[in-house]
Formats: C-alpha cells, structure tokens, sequence
C-alpha cells in the first residue's frame, strides 16, 4: 500500500508530496478532493469510509512562492546523480566531492559537487579530474525543481504519471 500522496494545487499543478493521514485530514476538512485512489483499499474513520488516496487536488489555489536555488543536501545531491558515483559509477559508500576543490577556490554550489564513493573522493584529494585522468559521467548541474517534490517518496507510483509532465 502507498504510502505517500502526490498533492495538486486547484490548477492541478503538483505541489507536495505528503502522508495518507495528512491527505485524509484534507479530504475530510473539505479542503481537496481525492482525484486517484487505491483500487483495492478502502480507510474507516469512526464516521466515514474513504478511498486510500493516492493524488489528491486542493479545491482553493494555493499561491507559491519560488526561489531561484534549492538548499543542497547529500540526499538531494545522490538523487540527483542517480545514487551513483560520478567518476566509476558504484553505488556503495557514496561521499560528496567538489570537482574544484574548495583548496582551490571551488564553490559549494550545484555545479561544482557531485556523488563520488569513498575510494574515488580519496584516490582526487585536493586535486582536479583532468589532472588524475578521472572523467565525469555527467556534467554537475541544477537539479530540476521535480527532483525535490519526489525526494521524500522511495518510488513514484504510476498513478501520479499523469500529473507529472516529466515522468511520462
């Protein structure tokens, strides 16, 4: 059973993603309707008997405030590199690296950090990838304002696909 329920603002534009008892406690407020639910489950409260949601919608529009950059967090930095490492592609004992060492004048930014596992971020040290002869996988970049709205979900279920432009 999901665990996790995708929340659409009134334009239908995904907002959150939050727990089955935040959603009900929507539902039930009269505050968002359930667009997606679970085929096979049903949830009881002492005076209803209700779908188990798995995308809801807000019946009022909720205005959003958007920041031009994202907090960096290791979680959000894995995810974004695909829970691998950037130099040999291993997914076990993973660190973060800045590709310009902060010894060097590198940021702490999204476009100088990537996931490295231990042996590679030892084996760089305070050094630069071309100069170890250590290529990149990937170039390091913003990760897309998606990433962060399904980062507290293990899986997205196909049932949100439709309300996720991206995961079609």
């Amino acid at each position: 059973m999901a665990q996790s329920v995708l929340v659409l603002n009134a334009t239908y534009e995904p907002l959150n993603v939050t727990s089955v008892y935040r959603a009900l406690s929507l539902v039930m407020a009269d505050k968002a309707e359930i667009l997606e639910a679970h085929p096979e489950s049903m949830i009881r409260s002492p005076s209803r008997l209700l779908a188990h949601p798995l995308v809801i919608r807000l019946l009022r529009y909720v205005r959003v405030p958007r920041f031009g950059t994202r907090r960096i967090t290791r979680r959000a930095l894995f995810a974004r590199d695909g829970w691998r490492c950037q130099y040999c592609g291993d997914t076990s004992r993973l660190t973060v690296d800045h590709v310009v060492p902060r010894s060097r004048g590198g940021s702490s930014g999204w476009e100088n950090m990537v996931t490295a596992c231990a042996p590679c971020n030892l084996r760089k040290g305070d050094r630069l990838p071309q100069e170890i002869g250590m290529p990149m996988r990937t170039t390091p970049n913003v990760p897309p304002p998606q990433l962060f709205l399904t980062l507290g979900t293990p899986s997205v279920p196909e049932s949100w696909g439709t309300y996720l432009a991206w995961a079609n």
